[in-house]
């Protein structure tokens, strides 16, 4: 039977109406969860738990399609405790598909992995924390302990986490910003002194252009598109460069507007489309360069260069000096629609860039990115109204994280005002990232991971390393709304926390409380929950983070550190009793939060302000920086090989490069559903796009069943079976396919340079027909 059905010729309307309130009835608090929708994004209600796009806070429904989903699967009836662990043993439950372990229900009392049963059992709240005090306790050195990170987690808590685990002695605080966003961080960082984007949402108001590179916001950022059509509407030319055509990017309707709800009416969203080649952004962004450098010089912003910029005569030289042959061959587009996007950029006056993943998972995602920023500083479109760079980040708080210190590579400024405001001594060498944790995992050197939130074991590359590297752990502690893959890579001593979502009421001794998130556009906001927890065993974030911190440094009994002192120092109970005290200890150790409890009270929060936008430049010569690189040899990570059957297959068979993403039915490693309505896909997820003539030249059909085994330098067999071909408007010599479920091609050697990030956007594979017969499994 056929996987897909006919794409749509719009995205949004009447069909994304209809999902949601699908997932809606499905959660099983219909009512509940109506009185939700109407709370999300609002003044005095709660923060989506779903992507970082800023709110506008005006008309009565601030939630899209995506975001319904993601409350109405947080806020279920349905529940996950001791019956249904002693019910199946986690080798069974191991056999389960993502969909089906989160479809489960809200995780609803602390577990402990027992592994002579090979089941979870319950365990008290204070023998849990006192298992882990134990244990940390036990260990011989500080940098044992992995603290992993989800960017759902809010700025109260993640400023508590990375306290308690400097003030225990590790940097160790590798974050989902290593897997996705980080090369954003270090270009901008290097390039204009901080690492976020410089616009604010009003400036999409005032922008003549919008250039989206590598982004499918109808997906994953569905509230941005109210903005693009917005935007487009007003007569911005929206310019898109993505490697799939992506319907929500070319016509979108509203689901707020009647006529476009109800008829077939619909916003036309790109004014340009083009598809380059994976990897092949920064080749056309230099060709827009070069374009604007040799033939449009009087586009050139001579005034900012010489009063704001450095290195402006390396990068033209770097630009003049590479051929016009090279930039169409690597970027696959032609010098004819390269020079059309260039016109359209030189000739707006205020442009706005935005980017998500397909630039940051690249080999050479880190000069991607920075070509595009050289592009803003060529003509001056930064620091204005209507103007500047905007990396659309993914999970909600994702920003906010890395503002409270949820990072391996703290400055020595943020390290300073902690020591000083603590009185201690906290470390400052650089602690592990994603890979870095999980090779130090799997190699044993670490014995303990901690994980706030999220899913590591689906999200993390080379599946097969991940999934040992977890299993090594000692100690494996999952803070957790729903059951998920990482709380089945065990294989010693592992903690289930059940904590509250976004949706829920949290109730501490001095009342209610709220706690913040800070969104795409450095805006800082208050979020409250008022649903009932799902279970009167469910803790806050906060409330667990303070009682392990408690623990641990209560029975201290290895280290007689100055930091292990301020730890057992600090009143932990008391910071989880009211968030208004972290606040305070915001307040006075990270800038930009000065009078932080009064001002969350404002409607929409408060600006943390960025200094880019006000042409302050916080680098090392207080200049913004263009980045004179060379176009890579090649877009692909080295895929030569030692391995005689890789050898000989790739031999046998083109490379072809894969790119993984999510479909629409997905949120990160969350997944609703088994369809992907924008892209024509219908009740099955291993599926492979790919362009029709490919197909031909390997003598495929489409639905035929194949294999996909990527190339690699390490002589290890990564392969993946049972894909369906489909056939998609996506360039020659490119793929597609979902993931977690191939991230098992991956490999965890192959990153980023500068930024560590896996390159799930380059993966070099192979493709052959396939034997294995699947069997589609039925939604629960």
């Amino acid at each position: 039977m056929s996987s897909h059905y006919q794409k749509p010729t719009k995205a949004g309307g009447f069909p994304s109406l209809q999902a949601t309130f699908t997932h809606v009835l499905r959660s099983q608090q219909t009512k509940q969860n109506l009185k939700n929708l109407l709370r999300v994004n609002q003044t005095d209600g709660f923060d989506c738990p779903g992507c970082a796009w800023g709110d506008n806070k005006q008309g009565a429904f601030q939630f899209c399609e995506n975001g319904a989903k993601a409350v109405a699967w947080e806020s279920t009836g349905k529940g996950v405790g001791r019956e249904f662990f002693s019910q199946y043993s986690v080798r069974q439950l191991a056999k389960q598909t993502d969909y089906w372990l989160e479809y489960q229900g809200r995780l609803t009392e602390p577990m402990r992995f027992n592994a002579v049963t090979d089941h979870y059992e319950p365990v008290t709240w204070s023998e849990a924390f006192s298992i882990i005090a134990t244990k940390l306790n036990s260990l011989s050195r500080p940098d044992q302990v992995e603290f992993y990170t989800s960017g759902r987690a809010s700025n109260e808590a993640s400023y508590l986490y990375q306290l308690f685990g400097r003030l225990y002695g590790t940097n160790n605080f590798p974050d989902c910003s290593n897997m996705c966003h980080e090369a954003s961080g270090v270009a901008l960082t290097k390039s204009i002194g901080i690492g976020k984007g410089t616009v604010v949402l009003e400036d999409f108001d005032a922008a003549e252009a919008i250039f989206v590179f590598g982004q499918n916001p109808g997906t994953n950022h569905p509230r941005m598109m109210n903005t693009l059509r917005k935007a487009a509407k007003q007569g911005c030319k929206i310019v898109t460069f993505n490697n799939l055509k992506e319907v929500a990017l070319e016509k979108f309707a509203s689901p707020q507007n009647p006529i476009e709800l109800l008829t077939p009416a619909a916003t036309t969203i790109s004014h340009l489309y083009l598809t380059p080649k994976l990897g092949g952004d920064m080749a056309a962004a230099r060709g827009m360069a070069k374009f604007i450098i040799e033939q449009r010089p009087d586009k050139i912003d001579h005034d900012f260069i010489q009063q704001h910029s450095a290195f402006f005569e390396d990068y033209q030289h770097k630009v003049k000096h590479t051929s016009w042959d090279k930039i169409e061959q690597q970027s696959g587009l032609t010098k004819a629609q390269i020079i059309q996007a260039a016109t359209l950029f030189s000739n707006s006056k205020t442009v706005i860039s935005c980017w998500a993943m397909g630039l940051t998972q690249h080999k050479h995602s880190v000069d991607i990115i920075s070509e595009v920023i050289n592009l803003h500083l060529l003509c001056g479109q930064i620091g204005k109204k209507g103007a500047g760079l905007c990396p659309v980040r993914g999970h909600s708080n994702v920003q906010g994280n890395r503002t409270m210190g949820i990072n391996e590579k703290p400055s020595a400024d943020f390290i300073d005002k902690l020591d000083n405001y603590f009185a201690t001594t906290l470390p400052r060498l650089s602690g592990h990232n994603v890979v870095e944790a999980l090779k130090a995992l799997h190699s044993k050197q670490s014995k303990v991971l901690i994980c706030l939130g999220g899913n590591l074991a689906a999200a993390a590359p080379d599946t097969d390393f991940t999934y040992q590297a977890m299993r090594n752990a000692e100690l494996n502690v999952q803070i957790s709304t729903k059951l998920n893959r990482s709380h089945l890579q065990v294989t010693h001593d592992a903690l289930i926390f059940p904590c509250l979502g976004r949706t829920e009421l949290d109730q501490q001794v001095s009342g209610i409380q709220k706690i913040t998130v800070e969104d795409t556009f450095s805006m800082v906001h208050a979020s409250t929950g008022m649903t009932d927890p799902v279970s009167e065993q469910c803790l806050s974030e906060i409330d667990i983070v303070a009682q392990m911190a408690h623990a641990t440094f209560s029975h201290l009994n290895h280290s007689h550190t100055n930091q292990s002192h301020a730890g057992n120092k600090l009143n932990w109970l008391a910071l989880r009793d009211d968030y208004s005290l972290i606040r305070n200890l915001i307040e006075n150790t990270i800038t930009g939060f000065s009078d932080f409890n009064q001002r969350i009270e404002q409607p929409a929060g408060f600006y943390l302000g960025n200094s880019a936008a006000e042409l302050v430049w916080n680098t090392s010569n207080q200049l913004a920086q263009f980045n004179p690189s060379e176009l890579p040899d090649s877009v692909i990570a080295d895929c030569s090989s030692n391995a005689q059957t890789t050898q000989s297959s790739a031999e046998q068979h083109p490379i072809l490069l894969l790119q993984s993403l999510r479909s629409h039915d997905q949120y990160n490693t969350t997944i609703y559903g088994m369809d992907d309505r924008y892209r024509g896909i219908k009740g099955k997820r291993n599926v492979l796009f790919m362009n029709q003539q490919d197909a031909v030249q390997l003598n495929l059909v489409e639905d035929q069943l194949i294999d996909i085994q990527s190339i690699a330098n390490d002589n290890i067999v990564r392969k993946v079976s049972g894909f369906s071909v489909v056939f998609y408007d996506i360039p020659r010599g490119n793929i597609a396919a979902y993931y977690p479920e191939t991230n098992p091609l991956v490999s965890i050697n192959s990153v980023g340079v500068g930024s560590s990030t896996p390159t799930s956007k380059s993966i070099p594979v192979i493709i052959t027909p396939s034997s294995k017969q699947v069997i589609n499994v039925a939604l629960v």
